[in-house]
Formats: C-alpha cells, sequence, structure tokens
C-alpha cells in the first residue's frame, strides 16, 4: 500500500522508512521534502551524522535549515573531524518537512540518516468518533471495581487486630524504668548523678 492509498484509518498505524542523504563538496546541500498529494502527517526522525571513510581530516560542519514560516535560520547540527569526532548521535530529533541540511564546511562526505515517518491524518468525522470512543474508554476505566461483600472487610479488620495487638504486646514488655536521657555521663558506664 502507498502513502497516498487510504482504505480504513483507524486500522493504519504509522509507517517507517529509513532515510538518509549525502552531502559532500559536490553536492552540499539536500531538502528533504514530502509530495503534497500525501495526506499524512510528517516527520523526518534523525539518527546520527557520520563522516564517510574518504573524509579529509578538516572540520565539516553540517546545519539544517527547517523552513517554517517565514524564518529560515541554519541552525548546527553537528560538527564532525575524523581524528576526534567522526560520529553524532542525534536521539530523537524530529523535523517536520520541508527540511534543508547544508554542508556549512569541509568537503564531506558526510552521511546524515534517520527515519521518515507518515501518520494517517483523520477527517473531522473520524476524529469526532475516536474521541468519543476515547471518553468511552476512560470513563468505563474510571469506574471503581466493588469487591465481593464481606471479603475484604474481614480482611482488613482482621489486620488491624493483629496489629492492635502486636502493639499491646510490645508496649507490656516495655521496662517500667525508661532508660537515663542523655546528658552528662548518662549512659556511658558511669553512673547518673543523683538528685
Amino acid at each position: 500500500m502507498s502513502l497516498t492509498d487510504s482504505t480504513d484509518s483507524r486500522s493504519e498505524k504509522p509507517v517507517s522508512i529509513l532515510w538518509g542523504c549525502e552531502l559532500s563538496s559536490g553536492r552540499s546541500s539536500y531538502t528533504f521534502q514530502v509530495p503534497e498529494e500525501w495526506h499524512c502527517e510528517q516527520q523526518l526522525v534523525l539518527r546520527t551524522i557520520c563522516l564517510g571513510e574518504t573524509a579529509r581530516d578538516e572540520f565539516h560542519v553540517v546545519e539544517v535549515v527547517a523552513e517554517d514560516g517565514d524564518s529560515r535560520t541554519p541552525v548546527p547540527l553537528a560538527t564532525l573531524k575524523p581524528s576526534v569526532l567522526p560520529t553524532a548521535t542525534l536521539a530523537g530529533l524530529e523535523l517536520t518537512p520541508p527540511v534543508t541540511f547544508c554542508l556549512r564546511a569541509g568537503s564531506g562526505p558526510v552521511y546524515v540518516s534517520g527515519q521518515h515517518v507518515s501518520m494517517p491524518t483523520l477527517s473531522s468525522d473520524e476524529e469526532d468518533e475516536e474521541e468519543e470512543e476515547e471518553e468511552e474508554e476512560e470513563a468505563a476505566e474510571e469506574t471503581p471495581k466493588k469487591p465481593p461483600k464481606g471479603s475484604s472487610a474481614r480482611k482488613g479488620s482482621a489486620a488491624k487486630k493483629r496489629k492492635l495487638e502486636k502493639e499491646d504486646e510490645l508496649n507490656s514488655l516495655a521496662p517500667e524504668d525508661p532508660l537515663p536521657s542523655k546528658g552528662r555521663g548518662a549512659g556511658r558506664g558511669r553512673k547518673a548523678p543523683k538528685k
């Protein structure tokens, strides 16, 4: 099934596809974008940026430009050098297309990899139905289940009785004369001063 086909969106789950691009002196930028006829919510989840085996021992700076409205501010993602840091892990960096990657410094090759995730979008009627189903599920979860009569009440009262009995035993075994309080010489092998 392609991303443009849709049978029943409630049964569809997010589709994750391995994605990657190469930046080098020959191609210093790459734009990730999705065709507009795809009626899905799209995300690009970055995982790693690494240098190729033929990369020279120089600094390679990779930056990203997320095209949100009018702002096109480049943001550096990684500065790599083969002898120092040949790979950078970008766990959980999620971008919404269109996104442009640029090799700002260095000759490459630099490989950017991640996952292209497509999530089906629901029409307003389907969203209403899904919200109603979620509300029904939450209502079913909120109603507390009552235990059978008598079973928990007996267990709780018996446990309370045992606890009270143990406390009474401990209190009856306590010495009548309390230990001397801490102070000058008391409790260190000397006799407490007489008052």
